[in-house]
């Protein structure tokens, strides 16, 4: 069954370290945006892919 990719949604996180943010994520935090990241990697390479076709 072929997965159809309509939108694709990627949001980010800027702290300002002088304006009070925190220095470093959670580790949590971080896990999830690894996993987050590479999910988008592998979408886009998908995508590109069907693109080449």
């Amino acid at each position: 069954m072929p997965v159809i990719v309509d939108e694709v949604v990627i949001s980010v996180e800027v702290s300002n370290k002088a304006a009070g943010g925190s220095a470093a994520p959670t580790s949590a935090t971080q896990d999830k945006q690894t996993i987050v990241g590479e999910c988008v990697e592998r979408v886009l390479d998908i995508l590109r892919q069907k693109e080449e076709r």
